[in-house]
């Protein structure tokens, strides 16, 4: 079986520890705890693992968030991977920080990343990991807010939040989306 995870973020150092790139943080997390490393390929960073008989592709993209539709068609195509063994992780404003759901499918619910893959796949029917980031920001001020870095008190939650994450997708790999879910959602 083959997975591929695309964490949803901006490159560049000042984006690194923004809210709006906790898909990154998800999978450089994994990355660290299970020591397999990214490499810059074309459209993404890209690493590779085998877990429990699986092979799971990594990709951040380098597209920026707008336009990280284009690097997962890619490397959807590229690897062979069906769109029900694709997860995307990315923040959402309408959960609270912390708060973690995977899903089968679903909307873009405004967010630009999953505006665009859902357009260069022609479907909604993919899984995504949402990771809330709250809404704690005056009105009009939603770029601002989900390009700001998370607070000093989110800041130390941030890893077990980020290890809860990555066992959802471990768990999404070997047991699939239905215990996923049965299994972690809040």
């Amino acid at each position: 079986m083959k997975y591929l995870i695309a964490g949803l973020g901006n490159i560049g150092p000042e984006y690194a520890f923004t809210r709006h790139n906790v898909g990154f943080m998800v999978l450089d997390r994994l990355a660290a705890q299970h020591d397999f490393k990214f490499s810059f390929e074309k459209l993404a960073f890209v690493a590779e693992w085998k877990h429990k008989g699986r092979q799971i592709y990594f990709i951040k993209p380098t597209t920026f968030m707008n336009l990280s539709g284009k690097a997962i068609r890619y490397y959807m195509d590229q690897f062979k991977v069906q769109e029900e063994n694709l997860l995307v992780i990315l923040d959402e404003l309408q959960l609270p920080f912390g708060t973690l759901r995977i899903k089968p499918k679903g909307s873009h619910g405004g967010h630009n990343g999953l505006k665009n893959i859902e357009e260069l796949l022609a479907s909604t029917n993919y899984p995504r990991l949402r990771f809330g980031i709250g809404n704690n920001f005056p009105r009009g001020r939603q770029v601002d807010y989900v390009l700001k870095p998370f607070s000093n008190e989110e800041m130390t939650e941030l890893p077990i939040f980020l290890d809860n994450a990555g066992d959802m997708v471990l768990s999404f790999c070997t047991l699939g989306i239905q215990s996923t879910m049965n299994n972690y959602n809040q």
